[in-house]
């Protein structure tokens, strides 16, 4: 049976009943090549189904929580700089004080109150969601502005610089209240995911970050806690810079790793002493390496969550996108599993 209070407990720095599995987030695509069930389509036709399935997915793969979350960003108006390569819609002073960003949370919850309704209609029974509001400030400063205009906005406006970190915060503030107001029951541990660095540095200099980023971290994690949540925090890159500042406002637990970057090992012997550690298993391994090595490195990861004894939720390092293979993932699931005593 699952039981939700082990990423609880993992989040919390605390030991569980077993290393809980984490992913932050699942392809449903890869879920179907996995399992061979077809349940995409149901996306647009009955969300409580595809609900259904989505969580069984977890469920029946060994996972104590649903990871789910609906994205600020994708409801901004003129969004898509981020991901979709387009154009920024805030340029200048003009463009920041026509958007809409009063309109932001009505907007959001126009799109996603029939999801969070039908998850909290179907989650199976020991588990609960770990997720809430996805993007985080920066990235959705980015989706409306883009990185390279965002560079140039510093470099000629200060205020507004400033300005577009605030509004945001202020928007997701409304929005968390929001959610764990209506649907707060459903999650065990809320989180949302914002990637500050690139395998060298951080995107922005710390200086930056710490001081336009990091106060927006501080209340929407406030807020969160109000509510009796622990939260994660989740972004990819090499952003050691920073951690101290975002382990002082407040998060309880830390993930996304990249071998490359650093071994799991190093969060865990760096920080473990003071928030959770999540993650290990480097994506692109489950990508790259050899059928009869992941069981190995799998093996090794373990052996570093189980050596710190308390405090750790094993996974990808960053998530399950559609092309990683499905026969390392379910040999990575099955050696964990197998290692958990199952």
């Amino acid at each position: 049976m699952p039981n939700y209070m082990n990423i609880v407990n993992a989040a919390l720095n605390k030991p569980t009943e077993r290393i809980p599995l984490y992913e932050h987030s699942i392809n449903d695509t890869f879920m179907e090549k996995i399992t061979g069930n077809k349940f995409r389509h149901l996306y647009n036709e009955n969300l409580k189904e595809y609900y259904r399935h989505y969580c069984a997915f977890f469920r029946d793969m060994g996972y104590d929580t649903v990871s789910f979350e609906c994205g600020l960003g994708p409801v901004m108006p003129g969004s898509g700089a981020l991901g979709e390569g387009k154009e920024g819609v805030i340029k200048t002073r003009e463009d920041f004080d026509a958007y809409p960003w009063n309109k932001l949370a009505d907007l959001y919850f126009q799109r996603y109150t029939p999801h969070f309704d039908a998850l909290c209609e179907v989650m199976p029974q020991g588990m609960k969601a770990i997720g809430g509001v996805g993007y985080g400030v920066f990235e959705c400063v980015q989706d409306v502005v883009g990185f390279q205009e965002l560079c140039f906005i510093k470099a000629d406006d200060d205020e507004l610089f400033a300005g577009l970190f605030k509004a945001v915060g202020d928007a997701m503030a409304i929005i968390w209240n929001e959610v764990l107001t209506r649907w707060g029951d459903v999650f065990c541990v809320c989180r949302f995911g914002d990637d500050l660095g690139f395998k060298s540095a951080t995107l922005l200099p710390p200086e930056d970050i710490r001081e336009h980023i990091i106060p927006q971290y501080k209340g929407l994690i406030g807020l969160i806690h109000d509510f009796g949540k622990p939260f994660l925090f989740h972004s990819c890159g090499k952003v050691d810079s920073v951690m101290e500042d975002i382990i002082a406002v407040g998060i309880d637990a830390k993930h996304s790793n990249e071998d490359a970057i650093a071994p799991f090992s190093f969060w865990t012997k760096t920080y473990g002493s003071r928030i959770g550690n999540f993650g290990g298993l480097d994506t692109d391994a489950l990508c790259d390496i050899s059928p009869l090595d992941i069981s190995a490195y799998t093996t090794d990861i373990y052996r570093v969550c189980a050596a710190k004894g308390h405090g750790v939720a094993i996974g990808s390092g960053n998530s399950i996108p559609e092309y990683v293979c499905p026969d390392r993932y379910q040999k990575a699931i099955e050696i964990i599993r197998k290692l958990r005593g199952e």
